[in-house]
């Protein structure tokens, strides 16, 4: 599974295997659900595919909580290294699970909406959908470790 924002193209290679529309349904679910601010994580069975070092991120960025962001260079020290900031981006950029595996929550040191495969626009989206007064309650049960709801 991948998560694109619009209408996929059948014709465009992801390199994900084929595109189709049916038995997503509980993902379809979960999705307008934290569309509708009723959801801070998920539950999903997820089969990420990547190098071992992309697995990591993706686990270290699962971890941080719903409405909160962490800078590159933050995860490059928790998975034990400052200097691999950068990798850490490229491994956010091959993530093919945004929103469920949320890189949107990564940022740049200083706060700056850095990079985003689904563009800097959807990343602004979702942060702010995150922090509206909507979602406060959210934020505040999806606080607990990994973004699990308290």
């Amino acid at each position: 599974m991948a998560v694109f924002p619009g209408v996929p193209d059948p014709a465009s290679d992801h390199g994900l295997g084929r595109i189709v529309e049916e038995g997503f349904e509980e993902a379809e679910r979960q999705l307008g659900e934290y569309f509708d601010g009723t959801r801070c994580c998920f539950e999903l069975e997820l089969d990420t595919r990547g190098t071992d070092f992309q697995r990591r991120v993706w686990a270290e960025v699962s971890a941080i909580p719903y409405g909160q962001t962490c800078s590159y260079k933050e995860l490059a020290i928790r998975l034990g290294d400052a200097a691999k900031a950068r990798g850490v981006g490229a491994a956010l950029s091959r993530n093919p699970l945004n929103i469920v595996i949320p890189t949107h929550r990564v940022v740049g040191s200083r706060g700056a909406l850095t990079g985003y495969s689904a563009g800097i626009d959807s990343k602004r989206f979702l942060l702010d959908h995150e922090s509206s007064a909507a979602t406060a309650v959210l934020r505040v049960q999806c606080a607990g470790p990994a973004g699990v709801p308290a």
